[in-house]
This record gives C-alpha cells, sequence and structure tokens, in this order.
C-alpha cells in the first residue's frame, strides 16, 4: 500500500517471538527528486565551503584587498612605484596593488575572460592615497587629466584602475597608440589618427571592461571606473598599513 509516497509492506517471522518487520521503498519519482535534493544541497554547501576558503585567502584593510592575492595571473607594473611617469619622481614606497574587494574580484573576472582568447591584464596603478594625488595635480593641474584632489578623486576610491593588455605568449604589451598616462589627444577614445590594429585593440580593451561593471573616460583609454564609484568614500590609507 502507499504511504506518503512510500510503499508500505510487512514481513512476518514466524516461531519462539513473533516479530512483524515493517519496510517501505520510496516511488521512483519521489526517489527521484530526493536525490535530486541531496546532490543539490552537497554542491551548495561544497560552494560555500570553497568562497569561505577563498574569503580567508586575502586580507581586507579597510575594504582594500591585493589585486594578485585575488588573482595571481594579473599582472602588475605600477608605474608610481618609479620614476617612469609624468611626473618624473617616486611617489609610491611600494609597488603595490589595492582595490576594494567587488572591484578586484570583478577584475578577476575580466582576466579569467581574456586568458581564453591568449590574453591578460597589466595594471599600472590601483588606489591611490590622497597625500599622492595632491602630488600628481601639483604636477599637473589639469582637471582633464588629473582629478582635483579637492573633490576627492576616484583611485582615492579603491574604485579605478589604469591598465592594458598584455599577450599571454610573450608579456608584450598590445599596441594601443600611446603608452600609459601619455597626456595628449592620442589618448583620447574619439582620436582616429591609429593604426586599425591599435583602434581593435583599444575597442576590445572597453568592451571587455564595460562588460564586467567599468565605465572608460573620454581623455585616457587606460582608465576604468568601478560603477557607483561615486558612492565610495575617499580612504586615506598609507600603504606601510597594506603590507
Amino acid at each position: 500500500m502507499y504511504v506518503n509516497n512510500k510503499i508500505k509492506y510487512t514481513v512476518s517471522f514466524k516461531g519462539e517471538n513473533m516479530n512483524r518487520l515493517t519496510a517501505y521503498y520510496y516511488k521512483p519519482k519521489t526517489l527521484f527528486l530526493l536525490l535530486t535534493f541531496t546532490l543539490a544541497s552537497i554542491i551548495w554547501l561544497s560552494f560555500l565551503h570553497s568562497k569561505q576558503s577563498m574569503n580567508n585567502s586575502y586580507k581586507k584593510v579597510h575594504g582594500l584587498v591585493s589585486v594578485t592575492a585575488i588573482n595571481p595571473n594579473i599582472r602588475t607594473h605600477i608605474l608610481y612605484a618609479t620614476p617612469h611617469n609624468f611626473t618624473g619622481k617616486v611617489l609610491y614606497k611600494k609597488p603595490i596593488c589595492y582595490l576594494l574587494e567587488e572591484v578586484a574580484l570583478q577584475l578577476s573576472k575580466i582576466q579569467q575572460a581574456l586568458e581564453k582568447q591568449g590574453l591578460g591584464l597589466l595594471v599600472t596603478d590601483a588606489y591611490r592615497p590622497p597625500s599622492v594625488q595632491w602630488a600628481l595635480w601639483n604636477a599637473v593641474p589639469d582637471p582633464r587629466y588629473v582629478a582635483d584632489p579637492r573633490k576627492g578623486g576616484k583611485h582615492t576610491r579603491g574604485t579605478t584602475v589604469d591598465l592594458t593588455l598584455i599577450r599571454l605568449s610573450d608579456g608584450k604589451q598590445l599596441e594601443m597608440g600611446t603608452e600609459v598616462d601619455e597626456f595628449s589627444q592620442k589618448s583620447w577614445l574619439s582620436y582616429n589618427d591609429l593604426s586599425e590594429q591599435a583602434k581593435r585593440n583599444r575597442q576590445l580593451l572597453q568592451d571587455i571592461m564595460k562588460k564586467h561593471g567599468f565605465m572608460g573616460i573620454p581623455r585616457e583609454w587606460w582608465h576604468f571606473d568601478y560603477k557607483g564609484w561615486e558612492l565610495y568614500p575617499v580612504l586615506d590609507i598609507d600603504f606601510d598599513e597594506l603590507v
């Protein structure tokens, strides 16, 4: 007989002690649903465990995380930790690359997508302390290229990144028409006197960044702000606190 989607049967044993054994087995449809639910539960618990393990593999400081701790395949060359930038001075104590956790995780997804095409990211700047923003402004007080620190800035929030694309096969940068941080019309997104390859590369970069929540700006092809950047507070964190 059926009892709550189960088939009930009874086996009696006769002898000195009279016992009755009652057993159940499930109808095929019910059994399938139970197995499906059990398997889904196992997969979900495994996902939560792996996510927790990932979150414990890097540390957060005021919400900032190391980009390379999130994804070691992302390469960095932090220009302001060298004199090879438009100020000609070393402005960062250490060549570190930090962003807000949410932003860094999206950057990791971009890296993973690019790797399928034999490409990768090369980050040249990420979180920037307000003191460095002032140094850049004092060097080039031009709001077309440097954010006025009195308005807070963008890099200072941990939501903005400067980057380009590289080939994984040899690590060389893709042709973009200019170097990162070249302050001229050649760096503008609207500038068309470029090789066809440079145009395609710029468009590829813009498209994949936009797909993952980043927006470019008109005058710097390498600069990207994460969606809602203006809603995040300015962070005044010394690099010594981050490592």
